[in-house]
Formats: C-alpha cells, sequence, structure tokens
C-alpha cells in the first residue's frame, strides 16, 4: 500500500532572540566577551542566526567598534557555534610610531597620572591587557635606575618608567580608597555593578576605554602646545594616534623591541619588525 500523502509542515517561527541566544553555550574563557556581544545583539533585536547571516558588520557600525575588536568577536562568536567567516586581527598602522607622548606626565590628575603610569609601563613590559587588569602593587618594586616587576612568569626589569610611577603613586597617596587599594591600575570612581568601588579592580573594557580616552586626550595636548615648525609632524602622529587601541600599543612596543612577556601578539610584532627592516634595507640600496 502506498505511503499517505502529508502535507509538509510549514516554516518553523525563529524563537525570539534572547531565547535563541541562552540556547547557545557559553564558550568557556571568554564569558564577559561572549555577554557584551549579546548585548550588543539584543539592541538590534538580533539572534544568533541573524549574525550567522549577516555577519557582525551591523554591530561594528552600531557600536562603533575598531577592526580588532570586530576580529576579537569574531573568534568569540565562532567559539560559541556561530558559523562566521574568520576575520584577521589588523596589523597596527603604521608598523612604526613614536609612543613616548603617551608617557609623559603633564598634570597632578589621578586619571591622567593612572594612565601615564601604564603606558610607562607597558613601553618596556607591554602585557596583555588583561594581566594589567591583575598586576598588584605588590609585584612592583622600584630601585634607583628602573622598576621590577614579578610574576609567576618571570620577572623583569622595566627602565625608563620611573618618574610616572612615582608620580602616580604619589597621587594615590592624597585619597585612602586609593592608597590602600592593591591593584595597580584601581577604578578612580564607582562603576555601574553592585560591587563597583573606589580602589576595585577595574573590567578589561574600562582599561581599554581608559586607553583610548589617554590617546585622545594626548592629541589635543600635542596640536595645543605644537611649534608651527613641527606642526605637519604632531597632525602625523594625531591621526595614528585616534585609531590607536592598547593591543595595537602593544604590538607596536614588542616591534620596537620590548621583551616578550606573554606569547600574545609576539607573532605579529616578529612580522613588523621584519617589513620595517627589510623595507630599510630596500631604501638602503
Amino acid at each position: 500500500m502506498s505511503r499517505a500523502w502529508q502535507q509538509p509542515l510549514p516554516d518553523m517561527p525563529a524563537p525570539p532572540p534572547s531565547t535563541a541566544w541562552g540556547r547557545l553555550a557559553v564558550p568557556q574563557g571568554y564569558e564577559p566577551q561572549w555577554r557584551r556581544l549579546i548585548d550588543a545583539a539584543l539592541e538590534l533585536d538580533l539572534g544568533p542566526d541573524d549574525l550567522a547571516a549577516q555577519g557582525l558588520d551591523v554591530l561594528a557600525v552600531a557600536r562603533e567598534w575598531k577592526p580588532a575588536t570586530v576580529a576579537l568577536y569574531t573568534k568569540v562568536a565562532r567559539y560559541g557555534g556561530l558559523a562566521l567567516p574568520i576575520a584577521p586581527t589588523p596589523e597596527p598602522d603604521p608598523q612604526e610610531l613614536d609612543l613616548r607622548p603617551l608617557t609623559d606626565v603633564r598634570s597632578n590628575d589621578p586619571e591622567h597620572l593612572r594612565s601615564v603610569a601604564w603606558c610607562a609601563l607597558a613601553l618596556g613590559w607591554p602585557a596583555p591587557v588583561g594581566v594589567f587588569r591583575s598586576l598588584r602593587r605588590e609585584q612592583v618594586r622600584t630601585t634607583a635606575r628602573r622598576l621590577l616587576i614579578s610574576t609567576d612568569d618571570g620577572e623583569w626589569a622595566v627602565p625608563g618608567a620611573l618618574t610616572a610611577w612615582h608620580a602616580w603613586e604619589s597621587a594615590r597617596g592624597r585619597f585612602p580608597a586609593l592608597s590602600a587599594s592593591p591593584w595597580v591600575l584601581p577604578a578612580l570612581r564607582r562603576g555601574p555593578g553592585l560591587d563597583s568601588r573606589i580602589g576595585g579592580r577595574l573590567s578589561t573594557q574600562a582599561l581599554q576605554a581608559t586607553f583610548t580616552k589617554h590617546a585622545r586626550n594626548t592629541v589635543g595636548h600635542l596640536r595645543a602646545t605644537v611649534a608651527p615648525s613641527r606642526r605637519e609632524v604632531v597632525e602625523e602622529l594625531a591621526a595614528a594616534y585616534r585609531h590607536l587601541s592598547y593591543d595595537s600599543y602593544r604590538r607596536l612596543a614588542l616591534a620596537a623591541g620590548a621583551p616578550p612577556v606573554a606569547s600574545r601578539g609576539v607573532v605579529r610584532a616578529a612580522r613588523s619588525v621584519h617589513r620595517s627592516t627589510a623595507r630599510a634595507v630596500r631604501l638602503a640600496g
């Protein structure tokens, strides 16, 4: 007997975006980034199927994400099971950049001094932002000529950061909550979280925003104080600083010869050094 004909099932309606996201397993080790990716998608009422079909361009435009941020969240989405094409992490552009203005002490403002101390340390000890987030004051010691940083991975001597470090430590002494904080880069104000407090540990996102703000403030200072004969040079530097992230800052420091602190970014920095050397040889020949 032939089988009875059955009408095909209609297309199943997609679940609400919040429900669809809840069905996916959170990638281990990337919980904060996964949460921020979902928040960005839900703001636009997008579910995981929508992102898999459209990519992250719509989120990048809405959130004004830089290419490096898009690359990061693409990886996180793929770890969570979304079929997205791989987005390569962009190389810093330009490959060589004068980073010293970011380490100059210009005022006694605690937020400025915290950023300057961070940049001065990172110029000689280019650790990932997550390492700086968890760096404790007891891990940093001073000598007459340099700072010594000790972690579970080893010990490093950091030259050229004493002035910024002492200025930051002096500023902390004026505020009991900062003076008592164990973190090298503590929070200067309460955030939206219930457990947020002055002197507490900053989030990775807050530190990245802090670096971006410091770079833009440095641009304003350079333009306000530049001599007419150097205006063109400063404008080129300012254009680069406007798009500078901490991750690019770190890779540029590695490319300039700073010792590696972690494996992340070392390969890209080595490629930058190779390109710079090859370019110098071509110009010399």
